[in-house]
């Protein structure tokens, strides 16, 4: 529990938080956790109807669920239409986030040119490069490099070992976990008599307000214009964006997915784990890729787009594979004169 928080009462969060109270306004919680395991001082939500069965059984002290789902408990309850993001509203209240102690670390590296606001906390070992700027109440945690001209918003949260490398540009209140890599040249190549020759990277990185980068997550920077996160989008651990992608704001990406160069995806995406997006793509708003997909083709219209075969044992995919592998033999037999289109549209 955040040791700032007081202990909320059932209408106090009612109130603060615009939802029905159903039961015992004076019923306190100084914490948060699952129907399963909460105790009678915490709170619960139900959102999931699988995990229905546990909530006659449940010790929370307050359940946030749906209206449909209180008629039948008899406990206090919170009456939310989407109890997951009510839930996330109240438990924000107990996360203990750290204070801004404003100062720099005697350890810490900061160039003549560099502008620190005086309310920022720059931490031990950590260097800020020649023109960069850290704004007012940011946090930049340990072993940090913020390289050569860029600039950091207010209120922003870095984490520990992230490297902002060249010309990045974070707006307000973003959250970086640690280990993340944005500005590192982007994947630029350019084959010259047998030989590649690297392509510079000239433009930078730009992230919206209230973006969230994960760890280890590497955001490149454009060849020439910018790679652009837009406002409030999430990303997961171990994502790779390349370089000039474009990302919509409100778009949330899985861990360990992949956006290669120059993809643009849209708004109020949602691209699950181990996706990949293929280069000079683009995505419309409201698109949902699941797990594992390949896109490799530009998606015009909103929808549910998967790709990929499902799970099965071994000796059935093996015999699936090699039919796969005769389908245009087959198609061709069999579909006559519509074989030239099928051609056609594979191309």
């Amino acid at each position: 529990m955040n040791p700032s928080t007081a202990p909320q009462t059932a209408a106090q969060l009612a109130s603060r938080f615009g939802l029905a109270l159903q039961g015992d306004g004076h019923a306190t919680v100084v914490g948060v956790s699952t129907l399963a395991r909460a105790r009678p001082d915490q709170l619960a939500f139900l959102a999931n109807p699988r995990y229905r069965a546990q909530l006659a059984e449940t010790a929370a002290g307050i359940v946030i669920l749906r209206a449909q789902d209180a008629a039948t408990y008899a406990g206090t309850a919170l009456l939310a239409d989407d109890p997951y993001s009510a839930f996330a509203r109240i438990a924000a209240l107990f996360d203990a986030l750290d204070d801004v102690r404003p100062g720099i670390h005697p350890s810490a590296a900061i160039d003549a040119s560099a502008r620190i606001d005086p309310r920022a906390q720059i931490g031990p070992f950590t260097s800020v490069g020649p023109g960069s700027e850290i704004g007012a109440d940011v946090i930049v945690g340990p072993g940090c490099a913020v390289g050569e001209d860029c600039v950091v918003g207010a209120g922003c949260r870095i984490g520990a070992n992230v490297t902002l490398v060249k010309r990045v540009r974070l707006g307000k209140r973003v959250l970086i976990h640690p280990g993340a890599v944005l500005g590192a040249d982007g994947f630029g190549l350019a084959m010259d008599g047998g030989r590649w020759i690297k392509v510079p990277q000239l433009g930078g990185v730009s992230v919206g307000d209230d973006c969230e980068i994960g760890a280890n997550t590497t955001i490149d920077r454009g060849a020439m214009d910018d790679t652009v996160l837009e406002e409030d989008v999430r990303l997961d651990n171990q994502i790779q964006i390349g370089h000039n992608a474009y990302i919509g704001a409100h778009t949330a990406m899985a861990g360990c997915s992949a956006v290669a160069g120059s993809a643009r995806i849209g708004r109020y995406c949602l691209i699950g784990g181990g996706a990949g997006v293929l280069g000079h793509l683009e995505l419309c708003d409201r698109v949902v890729v699941t797990a594992m997909t390949l896109v490799t083709h530009s998606i015009r219209e909103p929808g549910e787009y998967s790709s990929g075969t499902p799970l099965m044992d071994n000796h059935s995919w093996r015999k699936s594979a090699a039919r796969f592998r005769q389908l245009d033999r087959l198609a061709r037999r069999i579909g006559g004169p519509a074989s030239a289109a099928d051609d056609k549209d594979t191309e």
